[in-house]
């Protein structure tokens, strides 16, 4: 019998000349496609995989289950990459990763494949999640093999190759740069874009338009927040009310996309070690993400959200470098779910030109008093006390500039 293998695979070319290469050497294939929310015929897709010689092709919705489960726990970690990078691509491999290893186990395969490159970072994220959820997995990297390297250099090759073996292949002359799409995001990197100094033009845009072309009129919303997570969306201009955590996602990436937020163009630091320049579009978490971090700031303890702000940006490091599903990444979720217990309310947004402008918020868990904080209102404490909190404050430093003032006396 073959060894069976199953390859997460996207009917793009790469992954369509992977499936033929693993079944000239002898593997039977079971192609593995994963919708998360990507534009994609998936019906052309399976009757491609079929027709390159897959023993089966099975098609995954996993669209739930990545945003109720991923985005939205990125979301109540504040978790951005380098302070800019709101995760979109990094956090779908992880589940897609998963679901591959399911059908593995599922079908008696003891092999999985997948197509990225050898350069990159989702080869990483892929493999360690492999790893973590089947130890004793044979994991098939074409693009990290010295057989496959020798027979393909580069795109030219690939296309030689599809066209020998009738591959069917997409004309991408239009779009001389690689795109990865979900429903959180889309990607744009790789080609003319790898040239830093390359402008980005509004005929790129997938899922929104540029701020300048966005309407001359605001948008007006409410998000209401449980736990940290968003639970209703409540569009004040029309009266449209939205409850159910996918549709709501949805919902905001169309409000948010034709405001024109959402767009980022940044140069990063892949896990790797290699700098990549990437044209981000994320609407509806640029959104949440703004609201999110507007309702912890009523409702989230100082000390708390010291620490929090502390652990959120290795929070977003383990997701980009591929460690979701680990002891580290246990520990951190946890402690950041148990930062979340308070944090309800909701917060009133005006979307306009690209901007998430906040206009109001409100919380049954505020720690905002208003009589501490006025200074129109006689209350809270004595103000007399500042003048020894101060005090005590500055002891130190009087101290380091008395040892100053007699170093410079030497």
């Amino acid at each position: 019998m073959k060894e069976k293998v199953v390859l997460a695979y996207s009917g793009g070319l790469d992954t369509s000349v992977i499936l033929k290469w693993l079944i000239e050497k002898g593997f039977e294939v079971i192609a593995f496609v994963a919708d998360v929310g990507q534009k994609e015929d998936f019906d052309a897709c399976s009757e491609k995989a079929r027709y390159l010689g897959a023993s089966k092709v099975i098609i995954a919705d996993l669209k739930r289950e990545f945003i109720e489960d991923y985005v939205l726990k990125a979301i109540m970690a504040n978790a951005i990459y380098e302070d800019r990078y709101l995760l979109g691509t990094a956090l779908a491999r992880p589940l897609i990763a998963k679901k591959q290893i399911e059908v593995a186990k599922a079908e008696g395969a003891t092999a999985v494949a997948h197509g990225a490159t050898g350069k990159g970072n989702d080869q990483v994220r892929f493999e360690l999640t492999y790893f973590a959820l089947m130890p004793g997995v044979k994991v098939i990297s074409p693009w990290k093999d010295k057989e496959f390297l020798a027979q393909f250099q580069g795109r030219t090759d690939l296309l030689k190759y599809a066209s020998d073996h009738k591959i069917p292949v997409k004309a991408s002359i239009d779009k001389p740069y690689s795109e990865d799409d979900n429903l959180m995001h889309i990607s744009h990197e790789a080609g003319i874009l790898e040239d830093p100094m390359y402008s980005l033009n509004k005929n790129m845009l997938e899922k929104m338009v540029m701020p300048q072309d966005a309407p001359d009129k605001e948008t007006r919303i409410v998000i209401h927040f449980k736990n940290g997570l968003p639970v209703k969306l409540v569009n004040k201009d029309d009266g449209t009310i939205k409850e159910d955590a996918y549709e709501m996602y949805v919902y905001l990436n169309e409000l948010a996309g034709k405001n024109g937020i959402g767009l980022l163009d940044m140069v990063e630091n892949r896990f790797v070690g290699i700098k990549s320049r990437g044209v981000y579009e994320t609407p509806a978490a640029t959104v949440l993400h703004i609201a999110h971090k507007d309702i912890e700031g009523i409702a989230m303890d100082r000390e708390v959200m010291r620490l929090v702000s502390m652990l959120t940006p290795k929070f977003a490091e383990i997701i980009y470098n591929g460690f979701w599903f680990s002891p580290e990444m246990d520990f951190l979720m946890a402690a950041i779910k148990k930062s979340q217990e308070l944090i309800d309310g909701s917060v009133h947004l005006c979307l306009y030109k690209g901007n998430v402008m906040i206009e109001g918020r409100e919380s049954p868990s505020s720690l905002y008093n208003k009589k501490l904080s006025s200074m129109d209102i006689d209350g809270g404490f004595d103000q007399t006390d500042s003048k020894g909190f101060i005090r005590i404050n500055a002891i130190r430093l009087m101290a380091h500039r008395a040892i100053i003032e007699e170093s410079e006396k030497k």
